[in-house]
């Protein structure tokens, strides 16, 4: 079989205040290439052309234009919102496709853009009923300052209003910013049922840190008296925490390396070989590793990278993905994904609590219900542990 060699882009912050999580994007999309190239049946061969813009945001539209201006017509990339919106334009004009492999806050649905991370009904949703559920209906929200915190912070807000609840506050933080004192001054002085943490990167790890030495040097114990949800916290990021803060974390998801599945066993196994100096498997490299494997079949059965061939092609594919079988939705061009809700460990894995046990169909711009009670073709929420 004469396989056809297909250009593609590869665009991660490997480097820079939100590296950690990057770099295991960049990971698992390059495990899914190497598998895709070396599949004998395989009817395309991706050849990656990586680029790292270093979390720095101007960095991401030179970075796209110089791809693109090679002839280069799918990319897979981009961690933030802000670096998504920033390029968005970019596909649009060359009329070329980006693969955005992460979860995110919802309410776009770009015509130039294949979603394959969790959308908000994916992890906001089960978030805030079993938030409320389980701690109560008082919280308070900090985020970073751009597009994914002020969304978030939202969509808690809402929920919470819906079920009676309230936001004691929300604050915000700039993208690498550690001087987290005030805040967790802040937190346990009004003592919130529970925090809502949709900082990132270097951010994120200083609250972890943070709060857990001011709740220890009070005698109170965080993770029960004083829980942090995020629907952004991962296992590389449990190793950056630090193991004297990393358990007891709430994390909302589609994947954790942790799932008993033979499907998922074999990419960890082969994460790990690949990649033995990390970071770990995260549901960010899961979101590129299905995004590479899910362009090629595209590829291959529009037998062309052309990008309007390869959007229809897509549309409605499934994938048998180590978190379960993921699907296109021909209508959005996002994954139906697996919800589940977990909490972290001190060797920095996670414990599955919740898992609908099925997918999910996405529905990025909340049009159905703010909790997880199934809509037809939904699974219901099974409680796990």
């Amino acid at each position: 079989m004469v396989r056809t060699e297909i250009q593609i882009g590869i665009l991660f912050s490997r480097t820079g205040p939100y590296g950690t999580i990057a770099h295991s994007q960049l990971n698992g999309a390059m495990l899914a290439c190497s598998e895709i190239n070396a599949d004998p049946k395989g009817a395309v061969s991706l050849i990656p052309e990586i680029r790292d813009p270093g979390g720095r945001l101007e960095n991401y539209a030179s970075d796209v234009k110089s791809m693109l201006g090679k002839g280069i017509r799918h990319v897979c990339g981009c961690y933030t919102s802000s670096s998504r919106k920033e390029v968005i334009p970019l596909f649009e004009k060359h009329d070329a496709l980006l693969w955005y492999p992460t979860h995110y806050e919802g309410f776009e649905s770009a015509t130039n853009v294949i979603y394959t991370g969790a959308a908000p009904n994916h992890h906001m949703s089960p978030l805030i009923d079993y938030l409320c559920g389980r701690f109560g209906q008082r919280a308070y929200c900090v985020g970073s300052n751009y597009i994914w915190g002020w969304e978030s912070n939202r969509v808690m807000r809402d929920g919470l209003q819906r079920r009676g609840g309230t936001v004691l506050a929300e604050r915000y933080m700039a993208v690498g910013d550690t001087d987290l004192d005030a805040i967790v001054d802040e937190i346990l002085e009004l003592r919130p049922d529970f925090v809502f943490n949709a900082l990132i990167g270097v951010s994120s790890y200083t609250l972890f840190r943070t709060l857990r030495a001011a709740c220890q040097a009070r005698g109170i114990d965080q993770p029960r008296e004083v829980p942090v949800a995020s629907c952004n916290l991962s296992e590389p990021e449990l190793e950056e925490i630090g193991a004297d803060s990393a358990d007891g974390q709430i994390s909302s998801s589609v994947y954790f390396s942790s799932l008993q599945s033979s499907c998922n066993a074999a990419f960890v196994a082969a994460y790990h070989a690949a990649y033995p100096e990390g970071p770990r498997v995260s549901a960010e490299a899961e979101a590129a590793y299905i995004a590479i494997h899910l362009m090629a079949l595209a590829i291959a059965e529009a037998g062309s990278d052309e990008a309007d061939a390869v959007r229809e092609a897509v549309a409605g594919r499934s994938f048998e993905a180590p978190q379960g079988c993921v699907t296109i939705d021909p209508l959005s061009f996002h994954a139906s994904l697996t919800p589940r809700i977990a909490v972290s460990r001190k060797d920095f894995e996670f414990d599955i609590l919740l898992d609908t046990g099925a997918p999910v169909e996405p529905d990025p711009y909340l049009v159905g219900s703010m909790t997880c009670a199934p809509r037809p073709a939904r699974a219901n929420v099974r409680i796990v542990k």
